[in-house]
């Protein structure tokens, strides 16, 4: 199965991009943290995976590019999604987790809220395996904290101090996406893949989706099926979000993107990005020359490099040396926008259909 399979790095020069909340241990309780990773190397600042998804889950739903998000709903100490992968976009790409309360209490509640009129009635607990995964994105080096003192004076009296911790960071991040379960919806009684309960599956062969019956499935059909992959990767390209963004004003999109379509959801560029010895973003070239000669017959596309010019221009120049090579030759290098519509338009060749299928 044909997975897209990508590696980023967010440039994060003066930045609080996930927070902690206080530190503990300390003897105030105004000291805002970060996220790290203590290591006997030293101190990783990282982006939790939850953290990434949410800022991708609200630019999709902000930018203009016809996503339709899933509505919300609490119940207690629960909070789930419609949990619909036909009807919604992040249900499908996203995943879900459904397995609604029978307690009195819960059902009246359910019952009694009007907003919930068009909600999807749920029968069974349902589950769906995101197509999209993600990992925790973090520091390629050690850093060194900074703790930042401030006060609250715009008032009259003694000013009220508090302090905050912010890092100067390249957080590299990998993510694939399942092209074959983008838009295929599962009825297996089995954890990850009962997407579908009786009232979905109605509601499948309602909408004329195909069943897909060695596979206990129902796929949508394939235009709306790229359509929502396009939107994925649009979205990622104008990605905004992280903490502290009226103190810090980090631009979160990817510095630097590598994209293809692999056969299999192994990452094969998981290491061509490291630290060199000042714990600066290097390229590593023999890593990269490896990934593509053992991996050759896995990567089914051009691998695209998106790379904006002015960050790490040398270590840019490195790769342009390299696709003059043999082995670099389906290297691609433009602006990280650029790469992830590159990817695209080669997704909507109809000699590449069979990738999603």
């Amino acid at each position: 199965m044909a997975f897209v399979t990508g590696l980023l790095l967010i440039d994060a020069p003066a930045s609080a991009l996930n927070n902690l909340g206080n530190v503990p241990g300390r003897l105030f309780d105004n000291v805002a943290g970060v996220k790290v990773i203590r290591t006997k190397e030293g101190t990783y600042p990282y982006v939790s995976a939850q953290a990434f998804r949410y800022w991708l889950r609200t630019t999709l739903e902000q930018a203009e590019l016809g996503w339709k998000a899933a509505p919300i709903w609490r119940e207690v100490k629960v909070a789930y999604t419609d949990a619909n992968p036909i009807r919604w976009w992040d249900d499908d790409l996203f995943g879900y987790m459904r397995a609604p309360s029978k307690k009195p209490a819960a059902v009246e509640q359910r019952e009694a809220d009007e907003s919930r009129a068009t909600e999807t009635r749920t029968t069974d607990t349902v589950t769906r395996a995101a197509p999209f995964r993600v990992s925790t994105l973090v520091s390629i080096a050690p850093v060194n904290i900074v703790e930042d003192w401030e006060s609250m004076s715009r008032h009259e009296g003694d000013p009220v101090p508090y302090s905050s911790q912010f890092y100067r960071a390249t957080l590299k991040g990998l993510f694939s996406l399942d092209l074959h379960a983008c838009g295929t919806f599962w009825y297996r009684q089995k954890t990850g893949f009962r997407n579908l309960d009786d009232e979905r599956i109605e509601e499948a062969k309602k909408a004329g989706l195909v069943e897909v019956k060695d596979e206990k499935a129902y796929r949508l059909p394939f235009e709306q099926r790229l359509q929502r992959v396009t939107a994925l990767f649009d979205g990622m390209a104008l990605l905004e979000g992280g903490a502290k963004l009226t103190l810090h004003y980090t631009d979160v999109a990817p510095a630097l993107v590598v994209l293809a379509v692999t056969n299999g959801g192994n990452h094969v560029f998981g290491h061509i990005i490291g630290a060199n010895s000042r714990g600066l973003p290097e390229l590593k070239s023999e890593a990269l020359k490896e990934a593509l000669v053992v991996f050759g017959a896995d990567i089914l596309s051009d691998v695209y490099v998106g790379w904006v010019r002015g960050y790490l221009d040398d270590e840019r120049a490195k790769l342009e040396a390299f696709t003059q090579t043999d082995e670099g030759k389906h290297l691609k290098i433009s602006h990280p926008k650029e790469a992830f519509k590159s990817l695209i338009a080669a997704l909507k060749e109809g000699k590449n259909r069979a990738w999603l299928d």
